[in-house]
């Protein structure tokens, strides 16, 4: 993921859209490393948050095509494990994507909420409240707030 790095805000997005997507990768190596090198890091908050929204959303596209095979193979997401949210799903589906940036699971939440057809507005707006809540969190877990 260092490698990532090497292109700047251009890798962070790269990295971060990946990393919500398909493998299973982690952006905040290459977010650290730009801000640690001296790079904005309000802006690389933003970069890697949109990144990894738009890796997110493109999940939930592939869950809200409903095809298990797909979400299966590219996603490797087993269909049972997107079963056991149905129940949490109604009423509060959308709401839950806020939880996308948990590792294990939070690319789970974001396909069931395209498989259950939750609202793609309320999902997307969740999704980039807690993206962007993860990428702070990162800063301040590292001490770069305090620079």
């Amino acid at each position: 993921m260092e490698h990532f790095a090497e292109f700047g805000y251009i890798g962070l997005f790269l990295a971060a859209f990946l990393a919500a997507t398909v493998l299973p990768l982690g952006s905040e190596v290459v977010f650290a490393t730009l801000i640690y090198a001296g790079w904005d890091m309000w802006t690389c908050v933003a970069v890697a948050t949109v990144g990894n929204t738009l890796g997110g959303i493109t999940s939930y596209w592939i869950g809200r095509m409903g095809k298990i095979e797909w979400i299966e193979k590219y996603l490797k997401i087993k269909k049972e494990k997107i079963e056991k949210f149905e129940k949490r799903m109604y009423n509060r589906g959308d709401w839950l994507a806020f939880f996308s940036f948990v590792p294990g699971v939070g690319d789970i939440i974001v396909v069931a909420c395209g498989y259950f057809r939750c609202n793609f507005l309320g999902t997307a707006i969740a999704m980039t409240i807690g993206k962007f809540s993860r990428y702070v969190l990162w800063m301040y877990a590292q001490g770069m707030l305090m620079k």
